[in-house]
């Protein structure tokens, strides 16, 4: 009987002492894997407290770029540049590659082609291109000719698009409120009084937001202005034989023509004023008579002319 109690106390003495050291292994390791995680200023700071002040000066001065960091600025670009060309119509070919290249948009094109011998062959190209490939536009198109002038313009529009922002923020909080009270108006007079200014507020956000748009547009795209001009002049070659023919025959047919019409235009004037043109012409013809009459010459009496 005591044999047989005596066996499951030492069994117990046993299963004790596992616990106990498993449970003091697991103490250490936990004390291991908290020191290997603290961080070296923590660790300087139990082994050696005189290195905590430079530490913490320098983890300052890191932190201060990070605090006083600003946004991007907000910028609209436009780009002109001036090139003369060999080719202006072999210009305007590249400049339609490059644009598809760059993932940009032609919105506008004004060609002059030359009047006379001494004037030249010019074109206006406007281009929009993505505001991070201008300057790698701008060095495909010097590539096109030799370059006479070239500027780059910005302006920053940050405050205006903040300002937008933050106007149609309220602007759609007050839209959200008034939606509510419209909910909750009783009488018709209400509802028609919230829904007017209702309206109102929406139609002053669509105007915001079309704003807005536009200028975040601006700024995502820029804007390149490239004029080109020949560098020589161009002549234009002689028409053919029978085109000059066939020019001089109407020009001569279209001389005709307007010739009769103003002989037509001459008689129907003549015809309208007539009696006026009968008047002045008996007048004319009275004056000659009188003048006639009473001349000297033949006003002389009969004595005169027997005593000749």
């Amino acid at each position: 009987m005591y044999a047989s109690t005596k066996l499951p106390r030492t069994s117990a003495l046993v299963i004790s002492a596992l616990l106990g050291g498993v449970i003091f292994t697991s103490c250490a390791s936990a004390d291991r894997s908290t020191n290997k995680a603290l961080p070296p200023m923590a660790a300087d700071s139990a082994g050696n407290s005189a290195s905590a002040p430079a530490r913490e000066s320098s983890i300052s001065q890191k932190a201060e770029p990070t605090a006083i960091a600003r946004s991007r600025p907000q910028l609209i670009k436009k780009a002109a540049i001036s090139l003369t060309v060999n080719s202006v119509d072999r210009t305007v070919d590249a400049v339609s590659q490059i644009i598809n290249k760059q993932q940009g948009d032609l919105i506008g094109l004004k060609e002059q082609q030359p009047k006379n011998e001494n004037s030249r062959h010019t074109a206006t190209i406007q281009l929009r291109i993505p505001e991070n490939l201008l300057e790698p536009t701008l060095e495909e198109l010097a590539k096109l000719g030799t370059v006479e002038s070239r500027n780059i313009t910005a302006e920053d529009v940050g405050d205006r698009l903040v300002d937008f922002q933050a106007r149609l923020t309220n602007l759609q909080k007050t839209e959200a409120n008034l939606q509510k009270i419209m909910d909750r108006a009783g009488s018709v007079r209400d509802v028609l009084s919230v829904a007017q200014e209702l309206s109102n507020v929406r139609q002053t956000i669509e105007q915001i937001n079309a704003q807005l748009k536009s200028l975040q547009n601006q700024v995502a795209y820029s804007t390149i202005t490239l004029n080109l001009e020949a560098a020589v002049s161009s002549t234009s070659p002689q028409p053919a034989l029978g085109l000059q023919v066939q020019e001089t025959w109407n020009n001569s047919t279209h001389s005709l023509s307007a010739f009769s019409v103003g002989l037509l235009k001459l008689g129907i004037w003549l015809i309208v004023y007539s009696p006026y043109l009968l008047i002045f012409a008996a007048l004319i013809y009275g004056f000659s008579r009188w003048r006639r009459t009473h001349s000297p010459r033949l006003t002389q009496t009969p004595e005169s002319t027997s005593s000749e």
